[in-house]
């Protein structure tokens, strides 16, 4: 009952031109390969974390045994933001958002478009590895914030709706250091599909 790796909805190369095939390959059957292995290892004295979903151990760190706590919080953090991730990008998404969620961006920052900078500027000043992400916290309200390494926003009580990995890995073959090149190609394969769906899940 280890945790696996997920397969893609769509091929490598479907994202392109704005996330290369061989970097998708790479960031899928590398990076989160490793950190579902890493997860696994640590968990192999502890069968009844085995079969506990990754989201509630991140929800639940304080009760994850002291010696592989970090362990699960970066490589389980990786797993879990990994896995999202790559639900929320799809082929010829890209566009504004439609539905509850929309409604929920305009109440909240006044426009998609306010909303975007704000994400943007999120994913920009990042220092280091991490992520930028649109989240609902306790309240039902909007949040956008950063994360640093694998850390999940489930770690602060948040549930995020969408996320974007500012790691390198995720998009140095082709846009090298240029990281604000790399965010603004990325908007063109959101999948705002999932994003309402998992709103939907929320605010129902």
């Amino acid at each position: 009952m280890l945790f696996t790796l997920p397969k893609l909805d769509y091929d490598y190369s479907a994202l392109e031109p704005y996330i290369d095939a061989k970097t998708m390959e790479i960031h899928h059957t590398k990076h989160h390969q490793a950190y579902v292995d890493n997860l696994n290892a640590a968990l192999q004295k502890y069968p009844a974390l085995q079969v506990t979903p990754i989201n509630e151990l991140l929800l639940h760190l304080d009760t994850v045994p002291e010696e592989i706590r970090q362990v699960v919080r970066d490589q389980g953090g990786g797993h879990a933001n990994h896995t999202m991730f790559w639900h929320m990008m799809k082929p010829h998404g890209g566009g504004e958002p439609k539905g509850k969620v929309a409604l929920a961006i305009e109440k909240t920052f006044g426009s998609f478009a306010t909303m975007q900078s704000v994400f943007n500027t999120a994913a920009k000043t990042r220092f280091g590895s991490g992520w930028a992400w649109l989240n609902v916290d306790k309240n039902g309200t909007l949040v956008i914030n950063s994360t640093a390494n694998q850390d999940s926003p489930l770690e602060q009580g948040m549930t995020p709706l969408l996320g974007l990995d500012v790691w390198e890995h995720a998009y140095y073959l082709k846009y090298q250091n240029k990281r604000v090149d790399y965010i603004a190609s990325w908007w063109h394969v959101v999948n705002w599909d999932y994003v309402e769906d998992c709103y939907l899940k929320l605010v129902r």
